[in-house]
C-alpha cells in the first residue's frame, strides 16, 4: 500500500497539495483515525558515514578519519516508525546506531559545500542497524548492514531545520544509551554532501546519512529502540525475530 504526504502546522496535519520535490501547500486537514506513519522517504541509495562523531571513533579505538569515511544500505533496508527490526538468526551481536539522516531535494552532483543546503529537502531520523560480528568478520560493511529492516527512518522529515547544533539520542527500552550533539560531528553536513557528490550523483529522495556517537550497543529480539533527535521527533522500532 502507498502513502501520503501530509504537511504538519502548529501540530496540525494537513494533507500535502503539491510536489513534495517542488512547489506544495498545506491542503485539507487530515481526519482520519488510525493511520500509520510510513517511512517519510524510500530512496534510490543510503549513503552512510562511519566514525564521524570524535567520541564514537574513541570508543571503537580507530583514529579520527583524514576524510569521510563512505559506504552504502540497500533501500531495501527502509523501514518506517513501528515497523520491526526483523534480526535473522545466528548473526551474532546487533547493534543500534542513532544517526541525523540528510534528504536530499534536488539532483546534486559537485556540489559546493558554500551552496550545499540548496540541494536538501529536509532532515530525518535513521538507525544504522548493524550485525557487528560480521562487520568486524568481512572488514567492509556491506553485509552487515544491509539486511532487510536494517535502515528504520522517520518519523517526518524536519524542513529548514538547521543540522549544526541539534541534541541526538540513542533509547533502548526506555534507558537512554547514547546521548550527543551534531556539532560534535567530524565532517558538517554541508561538508559530506561536497564529498559524496564528488563521487556520485545524488537524487532527490536519496539520503546521506551521518555517522552515530558514543553508546552503541547489542539490541535483541523483544527490546524496543528509539532515536530521538531535537527539531525531528522520536523514531520508534521494536525489534522481533526473523
Amino acid at each position: 500500500m502507498g502513502g501520503r504526504y501530509a504537511v504538519e502546522r502548529a501540530g496540525d496535519l494537513f494533507w500535502l497539495e503539491g510536489d513534495v520535490f517542488g512547489d506544495y501547500v498545506p491542503g485539507s486537514p487530515v481526519e482520519e483515525k488510525g493511520l500509520a506513519f510510513l517511512a517519510p522517504i524510500k530512496p534510490s541509495k543510503i549513503v552512510a558515514i562511519g566514525l564521524n562523531y570524535k567520541d564514537h571513533a574513541a570508543e571503537m579505538n580507530k583514529p579520527l578519519p583524514a576524510e569521510p569515511l563512505m559506504f552504502l544500505k540497500p533501500a531495501t533496508a527502509v523501514i518506517g516508525p513501528e515497523e520491526p527490526i526483523r534480526v535473522p538468526t545466528g548473526l551474532g551481536e546487533i547493534h543500534y546506531e542513532s544517526e541525523l539522516a540528510v534528504v536530499i531535494g534536488r539532483t546534486a552532483t559537485r556540489v559546493k559545500a558554500s551552496v550545499a543546503r540548496d540541494h536538501v529537502l529536509g532532515l530525518t531520523c535513521l538507525n544504522d542497524v548493524t550485525a557487528r560480528d560480521l562487520q568486524r568478520k568481512d572488514v567492509q560493511y556491506t553485509r552487515a548492514k544491509g539486511f532487510d529492516t536494517f535502515a528504520p527512518m522517520g518519523p517526518c522529515i524536519a524542513v529548514g531545520l538547521d543540522s549544526s547544533s541539534l541534541a541526538i539520542e540513542g533509547w533502548v527500552n526506555g534507558e537512554r544509551k547514547q546521548s550527543s550533539n551534531t556539532n560534535q560531528l567530524i565532517f558538517p553536513v554541508e561538508q559530506l554532501i561536497e564529498f559524496v557528490t564528488g563521487v556520485m550523483t545524488l537524487y532527490p529522495g536519496d539520503v546521506i546519512t551521518t555517522g552515530t556517537p558514543s553508546g552503541v550497543g547489542p539490541i535483541k529480539p523483544g527490546d524496543r529502540m528509539m532515536v530521538k533527535i531535537e527539531g525531528i521527533g522520536a523514531l520508534s522500532n521494536p525489534v522481533v525475530e526473523r
